[in-house]
């Protein structure tokens, strides 16, 4: 039980790396909005870890970006805002392909979609706390969905073989059930 919390830690550890690294090659070719390449390593922790670790890649990974490397932007308060949806992202991916064994894609979208939607309520509400404009709640989910396409279909394509990939390598089971060895 301990070598498996140990295991799980350090693979969030890397897809926390990943999560920094990622952005800022696609952010240096222009491509980072377009592609959302921070999601990527939260969705594959949350599938290949679970939800407790997905959660926690979720939220340090956009913090620890932005003191890294400014990106995204603490004024306006975007990584905050990010915190709580690649929060979602890791615990929704995690609980629906892990824990309730939904088909990859189905989990995928699930946690995307409820991601977005947090990201949506928290950008038409925080915002005008911090004197910032506020955004129909609805606009990540619509317009936001439409710019994001390119990064969702990669996510679509991608991330289901590299999940398996990843399963078969690291003997990761898909069930987080507490089984006595």
């Amino acid at each position: 039980m301990r070598e498996d919390g140990t295991r799980k830690l350090i693979l969030g550890g890397l897809f926390v790396a990943l999560g920094i690294v990622l952005p800022m090659a696609f952010h240096s070719v222009g491509a980072g909005p377009v592609f959302l390449p921070m999601h990527i390593p939260v969705l594959l922790a949350g599938c290949i870890t679970g939800p407790a670790v997905g959660v926690l890649v979720g939220a340090v990974t956009p913090i620890l970006s932005s003191l890294l490397t400014g990106m995204p932007s603490l004024m306006p308060p975007v990584a905050q805002m990010m915190v709580v949806e690649l929060a979602i992202y890791g615990l929704l991916s995690g609980l629906t392909y892990k824990t309730w064994k939904l088909h990859i894609v189905v989990s995928l979208i699930i946690a995307m979609f409820g991601g977005r939607i947090i990201y949506g309520i928290l950008r038409a509400f925080v915002l005008p706390l911090y004197g910032f404009s506020p955004i129909p709640v609805f606009y990540p989910i619509t317009a936001g969905l439409v710019a994001g396409l390119p990064g969702i279909v990669i996510q679509l394509v991608l991330i289901p073989p590299v999940v398996i990939f990843l399963e078969r390598q690291l003997g990761v089971e898909r069930s987080t059930s507490n089984r006595r060895r």
